[in-house]
């Protein structure tokens, strides 16, 4: 899982540089056509099945995941590195608020006040966030950082309700994948493709090998590790993103940032240890695990 982490705030540094270069549309395109391809060797490699009886979970799980993929990529591109990695780990904290609303749309007895107290420290820890760092040319991408969470979320509801129907991970990250390729090539037609050079190659390639390659770390931590360890781990993934953003791209540490990154770290682990200990109708909802999309 710290492999992971790392992984993944290096892959944020190569996102962030390469959307000097390229759109978010095509930078999606990329990443998942990498993964694709990779997952296409290894089933090669080690045996396994393609082929599915649950194309239309598949469907949403691909929906929901390359949307919130896009949203994250545009947001890297107009916000500093931590700033939009830490809105994007706040979908722990948006799970947590869906556990609320179904536990009061299925009429549960009461409502968790733990679960409650989590997501308002997390809404905190976001305010405090941003109120640093958002001019009025990063609204957009602060909007699309936030928004990222919260699809984020909907799609590991997806994610976990698919390992419970008995597919397996890589079948399941293999067709996002593929909806990864197909929305960033739609997007990528509507906004035009950019004139490639080495730099932006490399970066491309990189993006798709980083992403795969702390994806499967990370699946493999969250099968064989505990949950709330895994998810303390993960959220390293902030720290490295605040770092790179200091060495590489001058990106200030304000106290205010710092307070509602670990606001927002406190809430996940909160929110995660609650859904992992507290019985509930809602099993799926409890079982997710925040993680790259």
């Amino acid at each position: 899982m710290l492999g992971s982490a790392l992984l993944f705030s290096v892959m944020g540094v190569c996102v962030k540089l390469a959307s000097l270069r390229y759109g978010a549309g095509e930078v999606v395109l990329y990443r998942s056509l990498v993964g694709a391809l990779l997952i296409l060797m290894l089933v090669r490699l080690r045996g396994g099945q393609l082929g599915t009886t649950l194309p239309g979970m598949h469907f949403w799980r691909a929906l929901t995941g390359t949307t919130a993929l896009c949203l994250w990529f545009y947001s890297l591109g107009g916000l500093p590195l931590a700033t939009s990695m830490t809105l994007n780990y706040m979908s722990s904290v948006w799970m947590a608020l869906f556990l609320i609303g179904g536990s009061v749309m299925f009429g549960a007895a009461r409502v968790d006040g733990r679960l409650v107290a989590a997501v308002l420290a997390g809404f905190v820890g976001v305010a405090l966030v941003l109120r640093p760092t958002i001019e009025l040319q990063q609204t957009w991408p602060a909007l699309a950082g936030i928004l990222s969470g919260v699809v984020a979320a909907l799609a590991y509801l997806q994610v976990t309700s698919l390992g419970r129907a008995g597919e397996p991970e890589y079948r399941i990250v293999f067709y996002f994948s593929l909806g990864g390729v197909v929305a960033g090539a739609a997007l990528t037609l509507l906004a035009g493709a950019s004139t490639h050079s080495t730099v932006g190659v490399a970066l491309l390639i990189a993006i798709g090998l980083l992403a795969t390659a702390a994806q499967m770390m990370m699946t493999r931590a969250f099968a064989i590790g505990r949950v709330l360890s895994n998810a303390a781990l993960q959220y390293l993934g902030i720290v490295f993103a605040s770092l790179f953003g200091l060495l590489l791209f001058d990106e200030a540490i304000t106290l205010w940032t710092v307070a509602g990154a670990v606001l927002i770290m406190g809430a996940g682990l909160a929110a995660t240890l609650v859904r992992t200990r507290t019985p509930s109708a809602m099993k799926d909802a409890q079982q997710s695990v925040p993680g790259e999309i």
